[in-house]
């Protein structure tokens, strides 16, 4: 099935506002994503990309879109009074995708972009109807005792986290009693030998990786009924 481009998306109205790139389905499922990157990178990461196809193919409206602090820099990590003004670019990018898809919508992200999915759902019940978690940032490298799991407990949406078993921001074993924490119904999906980059380094692309994650968020999220 042939997909239309992803085309430039952008909201100034928003603030802070809403950049990025919008996947159209050639089919809609009723069904939309949200998705945004780790603290090095960009809506253009190779992994979001393919995501996006992956759950464009299956009916999916998907919006990629660049974290406020990325709209601000251009490179370089995010700086410690970022995450608020991230979590409510994340929140403006719920808002504005589902002026366009009507039906479930759901909120994804890579390491930071993750986290602050989680910290944004933990504080707002009932944003979107589940989470996509590619690589929670459990803790820093080699700092396995600075768990940035406090919010976990109030954290009442759906969640799939997708984990690679080689990645040094959390074992499948530390996540596994991560999501412990979380009220709401979890499922972990492991990737074998991947570290934090899931297999998607530069240009190079895994895959098998997209299709075995929308598998697994069609399970989770009861799709696969519809």
């Amino acid at each position: 099935m042939h997909l239309p481009q992803p085309q430039p998306f952008a909201d100034t109205q928003l603030d802070p506002p809403v950049r990025g790139f919008l996947h159209q389905p050639a089919i809609p499922a009723h069904s939309a994503l949200v998705l945004t990157h780790g603290a090095g990178s960009n809506s253009q990461s190779p992994i979001l990309r393919a995501l996006a196809e992956a759950f464009a193919a299956a009916g999916f409206t998907v919006l990629r879109c660049d974290l406020p602090f990325r709209q601000n820099r251009s490179y370089g990590p995010p700086r410690p009074g970022d995450a608020a003004r991230d979590r409510a670019g994340l929140s403006n990018a719920v808002s504005a995708l589902r002026k366009l898809a009507p039906g479930r919508l759901y909120l994804g992200g890579h390491s930071y972009g993750g986290r602050q999915a989680t910290m944004l759902c933990a504080e707002a019940h009932g944003l979107t109807d589940g989470l996509l978690l590619l690589s929670y940032p459990l803790h820093p490298p080699r700092k396995p005792e600075q768990l940035r799991v406090q919010h976990l407990p109030n954290l009442q949406t759906p969640a799939l986290f997708v984990h690679g078993t080689r990645d040094p921001f959390g074992s499948i074993e530390e996540m596994q009693t991560a999501l412990k924490l979380i009220p709401a119904k979890t499922r972990l999906l492991q990737v074998e030998g991947a570290g934090h980059d899931l297999g998607f380094k530069g240009k190079a692309q895994n895959d098998a990786l997209p299709r075995a994650v929308l598998a697994e968020f069609e399970a989770q999220f009861n799709l696969t009924e519809q």
